[in-house]
């Protein structure tokens, strides 16, 4: 690799405050904000707004969406259009 092109690379602190949960990884993003982990070392931090944790796709918490009735209610609000031209 050409050097001096490439940012620092190196451990990082992401965490969740919603769910209370924070991972330590290596990655490029930095912060000014600092946080002592587990191991007695400090480490810049990085909150998010959702992790693993947190999203519904992997906590299992999915809504389903009624999409048959957001189609009636835009219906009933806009009115159907009937003329749709069968040759196009």
């Amino acid at each position: 690799m050409k050097p001096g092109i490439h940012p620092a690379y190196g451990p990082v602190v992401f965490r969740d405050k919603a769910a209370g949960f924070a991972f330590l990884t290596r990655s490029t993003a930095t912060s000014d904000t600092t946080v002592e982990w587990e191991d007695g070392r400090t480490y810049p931090v990085i909150d998010v707004e959702i992790s693993s944790r947190s999203h519904p796709f992997f906590t299992g918490q999915t809504r389903v969406l009624d999409t048959a009735g957001r189609v009636e209610r835009f219906e009933r609000r806009y009115g159907r259009r009937d003329d749709r031209r069968d040759n196009r």
